[in-house]
């Protein structure tokens, strides 16, 4: 079975709020589906968290080393892909590219096994997972509104990121952590992102360490990318003192940027983006150095429909998995597949079973994100 074609397409009406400072529209192009096609009529799709002409130029490099490869083997696909872009690719856009035709090429390859890929990865340590409903802070009493309706959707676990917090003051930081403790009770579980990866993050790690002792008070889950992506020592002395456990690493990408915040346990919690990282193939293989570093993996996911399918898969092949982020709420996510994900009453998802990455694209709803 040979790859034969590959479509982009774009997502485009829908986009949710980043919290990026600049703003931001909702025809704003941030994810991009991957479509490929094989000789045999077996076809799979992936996601990409990048713009449609970025993922589009990335293809344009990478299709003279695609057309006619094997559709099923993505591990050696991919891999040759990245050696072979090495010098104008090596992360960033053609990465964020690359993961996007790993994902299809595992959606194809079990199509064609009659399996799901959790069991291609490796094999199911369990069937559903809880999802943590991520969300933006807001002003107190709209943060409030945002909450109560993502409980009443039946999220048990919540992610507040980005603005306000961290851009005004500590009493502001708390009231807004106060807020949503007191707003969502104590058996919900919270856990916040400051969005260290914003440009020009203005805090170091006197304020991270000093947020995470106030963090603890309220029993947060975790304190995600307290600082800029690129201060490791920082994050190593933080992940060393702080009272809350300290994620990181949506930004990195390939496997190897992910090795030294494991050797060096700058992190509690790993966070590869299997959108961007490499995909399901880079993916496993840092979710399993995580593990023999002890360390917790949990997907980072402002996604899309297929990118959840895709971490619910690599969820399912991962022994100490614990969560799934669920961007709430999101047409890319909610909209996009024929049969939507549901919240069973204690809080977690089903993983499917089904051949590939277990969900299939609603064409007639797709087609209004496309322009």
């Amino acid at each position: 079975m040979k790859i034969a074609s590959i479509d982009v397409l774009p997502l485009t009406g829908a986009t949710v709020d980043g919290g990026w400072p600049q703003g931001h529209e909702p025809q704003e192009n941030l994810h991009t589906l991957i479509e490929l096609h094989t000789d045999e009529g077996i076809s799979g799709v992936g996601s990409c968290f990048t713009s449609g002409k970025l993922v589009q130029g990335a293809v344009d490099l990478l299709w003279p080393l695609l057309k006619g490869q094997s559709a099923v083997e993505p591990e050696r696909v991919s891999e040759n892909l990245r050696q072979s872009s090495f010098w104008q690719g090596r992360g960033g856009s053609v990465e964020h590219a690359i993961s996007g035709i790993d994902i299809a090429l595992w959606d194809i390859m079990g199509k064609a096994c009659g399996q799901p890929v959790s069991r291609l990865l490796g094999g199911n340590y369990r069937n559903r997972i809880r999802p943590y409903g991520s969300m933006l802070f807001d002003e107190p009493d709209a943060l409030r509104t945002s909450l109560e309706a993502t409980v009443s959707r039946g999220f048990k676990s919540i992610k507040l990121g980005w603005r306000p917090f961290g851009r005004r003051d500590r009493k502001f930081d708390e009231l807004l952590v106060r807020t949503a403790r007191e707003t969502v009770g104590a058996d919900v579980e919270l856990m916040v992102d400051a969005g260290g990866s914003e440009q020009f993050w203005p805090h170091g790690l006197n304020w991270a360490r000093e947020t995470a002792r106030m963090l603890a008070d309220y029993d947060i889950v975790w304190f995600e990318e307290p600082l800029p992506p690129d201060d490791i020592e920082g994050h190593i002395e933080l992940t060393r003192q702080s009272p809350v456990p300290i994620a990181g690493g949506e930004v990195l990408t390939r496997r190897q940027s992910f090795q030294p915040w494991l050797e060096r346990r700058a992190v509690d919690i790993i966070q590869p983006d299997v959108t961007k990282n490499g995909g399901l193939s880079e993916s496993r293989r840092i979710a399993w150095l995580a593990f023999d570093h002890n360390v917790q993996m949990v997907s980072h996911g402002w996604n899309t429909a297929i990118g959840l399918a895709a971490d619910l898969q690599l969820a399912a092949a991962m022994p100490v998995a614990r969560y799934v982020e669920y961007l709430t709420p999101c047409a890319y996510l909610e909209e996009l597949t024929v049969e939507p994900f549901v919240i069973d009453d204690d809080g977690c998802l089903e993983i499917p079973d089904r051949p590939g990455l277990g969900v299939e694209l609603d064409r007639d709803r797709l087609k209004q994100f496309i322009r």
